[in-house]
């Protein structure tokens, strides 16, 4: 996973600013509307899952980097057939009768408890997808996970949402999840990109430049549909802070124009 990170005082928040330097697909207006535009699916269109701060509708979000302690409580709504088959934020296919969920800012792949307030029911559901964007609505549940507490009818709920974390064990009996640890992207691999050429060349040249002054001077290949490209990075951390703190200090102190923290 590749973050790009804006080092600003909403580092100091648990709403963290985290980018993925791939573009993903959004969640949106189900049977009932979440708010979903046309234009925010080609935003969010990919294939990995991701941190990456988005906008919808002139408002930003910005995906926390730990789930842990988090609990929330409002309205749920949920999503079906109109996006039956169609590509989630984390680049699954959304399938309305899997036990899936979206969410505007938890990290991908988090399951989460979700109670329905009104009536006790409780469901367990991994949060795929991004969304709802609608005022007061906290989580967009596929129709199964809607229909297990009871809110297809309505069309909303309101709930009470746990995160628990990734889940680590899974039930033999019907494979759901038993075990879990929280999901914390500030812990792993880190370093921090400076470029990106087309021209290999190009990159070999930046990369030798780099190396008489910075450790771990490297490139790293990738390509999309714009074509083939040649990542440079520099620097390497085992905790995503030291990996902000050196990119800002790059462009603040160093002349960098762009440098950012990426996962390993």
């Amino acid at each position: 996973m590749i973050f790009c990170i804006k080092y600003t005082t909403r580092t100091l928040m648990p709403a963290l600013i985290l980018c993925l330097a791939l573009t993903v697909a959004g969640c949106g207006a189900g049977a009932h509307e979440s708010g979903r535009s046309k234009s925010a699916e080609k935003q969010y269109r990919g294939t990995e899952p991701t941190q990456r701060p988005y906008r919808i509708a002139g408002k930003h979000y910005y995906p926390m980097a730990s789930a842990s302690g988090y609990v929330e409580k409002g309205y749920a709504s949920w999503y079906g057939k109109k996006f039956h088959g169609r590509k989630t934020s984390n680049g699954e296919i959304y399938n309305m009768y899997a036990m899936s969920a979206a969410h505007k800012t938890l990290p991908m792949n988090t399951w989460v408890k979700v109670e329905n307030l009104n009536n006790g029911k409780t469901i367990t559901v991994r949060i795929n997808d991004r969304g709802p964007f609608v005022a007061g609505r906290i989580i967009d549940l596929s129709y199964k996970a809607a229909r297990g507490i009871g809110i297809v009818g309505p069309g909303t709920g309101r709930v009470k949402v746990t995160a628990l974390g990734k889940a680590t064990a899974y039930s033999k009996k019907d494979h759901s999840p038993v075990n879990f640890t929280p999901v914390n992207y500030w812990k792993g691999n880190f370093t921090v990109q400076v470029g990106a050429f087309k021209v290999r060349t190009n990159a070999d040249q930046y990369r030798i430049k780099l190396s008489k002054n910075y450790l771990n001077a490297h490139i790293v290949p990738y390509a999309d549909h714009r074509g083939q490209f040649h990542r440079v990075r520099i620097g390497k951390f085992t905790n995503l802070n030291d990996a902000v703190t050196f990119s800002q200090r790059l462009m603040d102190r160093e002349g960098f124009q762009h440098a950012f923290a990426v996962a390993d």
